[in-house]
């Protein structure tokens, strides 16, 4: 669930009344989903009243945690969108992993409430009314977020908000659980094995808590500034070196802030260039890193050597 270091592909022009839709910024997918949270209680609820079904009051607490992700979300990506001030010079950009990690907690707690009543309905099954009501529901709650975690995959293409990444890992397994859900009532309703609604409860917990080790991961990586991948430096350092009074790149160092690439390492130049010299080799370098990394914050410091050669392209992950 990581937020991805490369710059994100932009989505192919479309056409139609859909591609406006399909091209939300973040802070609109963030309270079309905090919309569609509170519909998907809504109509879970009334299911819930209507069938005694121990996956659709799984289903039901899932939605409930996921109003209260979809308002953090909405407040981290507005946060993390601030710009740099005097108490955070590297700007908000890490408010979109802690409002991850909260996602995450909140995942946790939801698998374990869900798993709990799943294993007591195991042991104590009860029957399922109103499957009808309930089916439709069920279906009706699918096909809502699943236009929803599209929209969140256009959205992310687009900004490759952490955050947002994590909302929608939320909805994703949300996809999922309700049709393990809509098994379970099926089976409870109609079939006459209510012990089957309990295990599709149980499935759906166990789904909530991988999804939240991955979202941990993920928000832990941003939080402990987890390098960028090998594949990223090597096109950092290849930008830096295609400029040939360069003559090597050591000491990079690369971490995340929100979405936007933090770039620190030293060059080696020629020790006979004048102070201005260098100084325009060293801004151009930089403008090369940011041309192919859009938005990224990049400090190069500049270390005299003796008479430099051509540079040479470099394939593997450069060294520390």
């Amino acid at each position: 669930m990581t937020s991805p270091v490369s710059p994100p592909p932009t989505p192919a022009p479309g056409s139609g009344p859909w591609s406006a839709v399909a091209t939300l910024s973040t802070r609109q997918i963030t309270g079309l989903s905090v919309g569609v949270a509170v519909l998907l209680i809504a109509m879970k609820a009334f299911a819930l009243g209507a069938s005694g079904s121990v996956s659709i009051l799984a289903s039901l607490a899932d939605s409930a945690l996921d109003l209260i992700a979809s308002l953090t979300t909405f407040v981290a990506v507005r946060w993390a969108a601030a710009p740099a001030d005097a108490d955070h010079r590297f700007g908000h950009g890490k408010g979109e992993a802690m409002a991850a990690l909260v996602q995450a907690g909140l995942v946790f707690a939801s698998a374990v409430f869900i798993g709990w009543e799943a294993l007591q309905r195991m042991f104590d099954p009860r029957p399922v009314v109103g499957g009808s009501w309930a089916v439709g529901i069920v279906i009706l709650s699918i096909l809502v977020t699943g236009l929803l975690v599209w929209l969140q995959t256009r959205s992310l293409k687009a900004s490759g908000s952490m955050a947002v990444s994590a909302d929608r890992a939320h909805y994703a397994a949300d996809l999922a659980s309700s049709a393990v859900v809509l098994i379970g009532v099926i089976s409870g309703a109609w079939l006459a094995a209510p012990g089957l609604d309990a295990a599709a409860g149980l499935v759906v917990a166990v789904w909530l808590f991988w999804g939240a080790v991955g979202m941990l991961k993920g928000a832990g990586d941003h939080l402990l500034d987890r390098e960028a991948s090998d594949a990223d430096r090597v096109a950092l350092t290849n930008a830096v070196l295609s400029d040939i009074r360069i003559g090597g790149v050591h000491q990079l160092r690369t971490r995340m802030s929100g979405d936007r690439l933090m770039v620190q390492m030293h060059i080696d130049l020629d020790r006979s260039l004048s102070f201005e010299a260098s100084h325009d080799i060293v801004v151009a370098a930089e403008d090369r890193v940011k041309a192919a990394f859009p938005g990224a914050d990049v400090l190069i410091h500049a270390d005299p050597r003796g008479p430099v050669g051509p540079s040479v392209p470099v394939t593997a992950s450069p060294s520390a």
